[in-house]
């Protein structure tokens, strides 16, 4: 599964960008899709109790160091350094500057799981504080974390392997991956549930499978690198420049892009004290994560190798218009994506996650978080375009202020707001934090590079509105009536209550952009018609 897609010219034109961003779209929707039922999965066998809770705190340390070191700052930092190597000294200098990474990081990640290993109680003490307050829970919490701990150097791996197949223009493998690591969780938990395990094995059961997972995202992209011709020769060699750009690059890099899953830190120790908070919050953000991985990361992906080669040949005219290109299509995606999941959140919530040990009180609590979450939705989405932006003007800093302002926004919220209304005040924290994250770096990006304005931004951001908000009316008119009339007991009306007003909505939706004339709406059917006709023009 490859996809040949070059990067500068997907950003030259608006139907280029659609058309290259669809090809990790579709691969990263089905990811997200196969995410949900992993969520599903996990919810019916362990709901949002102790158990639930314990796995997701556990889960959090060893995720939340991935995103940080691994698809996070080690992405941001490897991929304009690997693609400058490609482009200077050809694949064999490139080749070389992967396996020593790969080197490094298996010495460096190895001694940081082994300290984790020792510290395990200290680590979830500082994350989680309030587990401490019932029995067995902080313990249970300790466990697991010790098992699932060697899943950072796993996907730190294949992290490496997609930022290498994206600058060799191969984007659907890598997008595809996380969708095995998906599939592996799922067949994991069918087994857990055919066994017949009682919550604590499942739980243990479960974070033994994370960790297969992990190793399957990284392994099925070793194809596609060996078809490029590459072979790993371990050296250790850390005062390689190529390195040494990458390790200058992450420093600021990894606080960043840090935004999110350092308020998901901080919200976890709060959520701590409040039991079934951290599982709700989860379970909503895990909602949230299907927009943003569709459209976010897709179109992040596509548009920061291109900004890469537009900053090293000084070209800041087209690093603006390709951010310009790609915020406009993220608003024409992302602002119906918001409107019908805060109209639709109840239903959604219920026809997801609503049986088993998954409670109708915990749909009412996941779902008050996820439209707290949704008011952030189109920041999550375009910081993943303006941050690599200044990491390709080498200037990371610029995403580090942006982040601790986002940090900084989200602490202030919850520390006022926590105790009024307890687990809504991190939802609603962490989604004003993207927005100053958003903010920051678009004011920066504005003095730095040209103004985001120029480009019709704000007419596109108009249009989106008006339709998403027609859109909103006739998906809530339609799920209340759906839900009188058939109620929501049973798969089947659940089904029909949350299902029929997502095709109303997108049909609404479509209608008032071509009423509008929203030239984003002819890029997408543009792209459609390259993407499946018999002769897709090249790029």
């Amino acid at each position: 599964m490859t996809a040949e897609v070059n990067p500068e010219a997907a950003t030259r034109s608006e139907g280029g960008l659609a058309r290259a961003a669809g090809v990790v779209s579709a691969m990263t929707f089905l990811s997200r899709i196969m995410g949900l039922v992993r969520e599903q999965a996990f919810a019916a066998l362990l709901g949002a109790g102790l158990y639930a809770d314990a796995f997701q705190a556990a889960f959090r340390i060893p995720n939340l160091l991935r995103d940080l070191f691994a698809e996070g700052a080690l992405s941001a930092a490897f991929v304009p350094t690997y693609a400058r190597a490609l482009k200077e000294g050809g694949p064999e200098r490139a080749h070389r500057l992967a396996s020593r990474l790969l080197t490094v990081l298996a010495v460096l990640l190895g001694v940081l799981v082994a300290l984790g290993l020792v510290w395990a109680g200290p680590l979830v003490r500082l994350l989680a504080p309030g587990f401490e307050a019932v029995p067995g829970k902080f313990e249970t919490t300790v466990a697991l974390t010790r098992v699932m701990l060697p899943f950072l150097p796993l996907v730190s791996f294949a992290a490496v392997a997609m930022g290498m197949l994206n600058a060799h223009r191969r984007f659907a493998m890598p997008a595809f991956a996380p969708a095995v690591f998906n599939v592996v969780a799922i067949v994991w938990a069918v087994g857990l549930w055919a066994m017949g395990f009682g919550a604590a094995q499942v739980a243990m059961g479960w974070a033994v499978g994370t960790l297969v997972g992990g190793a399957a995202q990284f392994l099925v992209q070793v194809p596609g690198l060996r078809a490029e011709g590459f072979r790993l020769r371990p050296e250790w060699a850390p005062g390689d420049p190529g390195l040494r750009a990458i390790a200058r690059l992450m420093a600021p890099a990894t606080l960043g892009l840090a935004a999110v899953q350092l308020n998901i830190f901080v919200n976890t120790g709060f959520a701590s004290y409040e039991p079934g908070a951290v599982s709700w919050l989860q379970y909503a953000f895990r909602l949230l994560y299907l927009p943003i991985g569709i459209f976010g990361v897709a179109v992040g992906t596509v548009v920061t190798t291109g900004l890469a080669h537009r900053a090293a040949a000084g070209d800041l005219d087209g690093m603006r218009e390709a951010v310009d290109r790609a915020l406009r299509l993220l608003t024409f995606l992302t602002v119906p994506a918001t409107a019908g999941l805060m109209a639709l959140r109840v239903p959604i919530v219920r026809l997801l996650f609503e049986r088993g040990r998954f409670s109708a009180h915990d749909t009412e609590r996941t779902a008050e978080a996820l439209l707290l979450f949704c008011t952030g939705l189109v920041a999550y989405t375009g910081v993943k375009v303006l941050a690599p932006a200044f990491y390709a003007l080498g200037t990371p800093r610029v995403p580090l202020a942006a982040s601790a302002s986002a940090v900084a926004t989200n602490l202030v919220l919850v520390l006022a707001l926590h105790q009024r209304i307890g687990f809504r005040a991190m939802a609603l924290g962490t989604a004003v934090g993207a927005l100053v994250n958003m903010g920051v770096l678009g004011v920066v990006f504005t003095r730095r590079v040209g103004s985001l304005w120029r480009g019709g931004l704000a007419t596109s951001l108009a249009r989106a509105t008006v339709a998403s908000l027609a859109m909103a009316g006739v998906v809530w008119t339609a799920a209340r009536l759906l839900e009188a009339r058939l109620g929501v007991i049973g798969l089947h009306a659940q089904a029909f209550s949350a299902l029929l007003p997502v095709v109303l909505g997108l049909l609404t939706y479509l209608g008032m952009a071509a009423l509008l004339r929203a030239p984003e709406l002819g890029s997408l059917a543009g792209a459609m018609r390259a993407r499946f006709g018999r002769k897709p023009p090249a790029l």
